[in-house]
């Protein structure tokens, strides 16, 4: 996903954090419009913590899908937001679902979104695997966006990643010589 934030067709900040916290293992990743995708995700933080606090254990990562698609799909007029909600819960694990622009939902085996994604497709399609270590997802998605960088003005110029265990999240940021590069100019 993209790692910018846009207003417009001005690209305000390209290193903004798109990356964002729901729950103690639920994330979101946000493409759009900056102001809509952050009210959206945090009306579904403040939802789920209401829920977690009725239910009295952590809620699903469908859960918090179904939420973003609730508001996504009902305001889809007045809207500019992409998300993908990824997590890891105690009944099913690991899991990745998209929202598009529109406010469908799927999950997926991984998920890609934002400006830059229509130039990784081909390479996502080529190079994800189901099984991988994480340090062949960490790579995975580097690369993926390292070459979304390479090719889309509006990306963003870092990339952040949060790998979601039952252990808890580890959040890392590549920044300069850490991200691939593909070509020289």
């Amino acid at each position: 996903m993209v790692a910018s934030a846009s207003h417009c067709p001005f690209v305000a900040n390209r290193v903004t954090d798109k990356l964002t916290q729901v729950t103690d293992r639920i994330y979101c990743c946000r493409s759009g419009s900056a102001a809509d995708t952050q009210t959206v995700a945090g009306i579904v933080r403040y939802n789920l913590q209401l829920l977690s606090v009725e239910m009295d254990e952590p809620p699903l990562v469908k859960t918090a899908a179904t939420l973003f698609r609730k508001y996504c799909y009902d305001y889809r007029e007045q809207l500019s937001a992409g998300i993908i909600c990824a997590g890891w819960d105690q009944r099913n694990g690991g899991q990745v679902y998209t929202i598009p622009l529109g406010g469908m939902y799927l999950r997926q085996p991984y998920s890609i979104g934002g400006s830059g994604s229509t130039y990784i497709y081909g390479y996502c399609d080529a190079h994800f695997r189901e099984g991988m270590s994480k340090g062949e997802c960490i790579d995975f998605v580097k690369n993926s966006l390292s070459l979304a960088m390479s090719r889309d003005g509006s990306s963003g110029g870092v990339i952040r990643i949060a790998c979601i265990e039952k252990d808890g999240v580890e959040r890392t940021v590549y920044t300069g010589k850490d991200i691939p590069q593909f070509y020289t100019k």
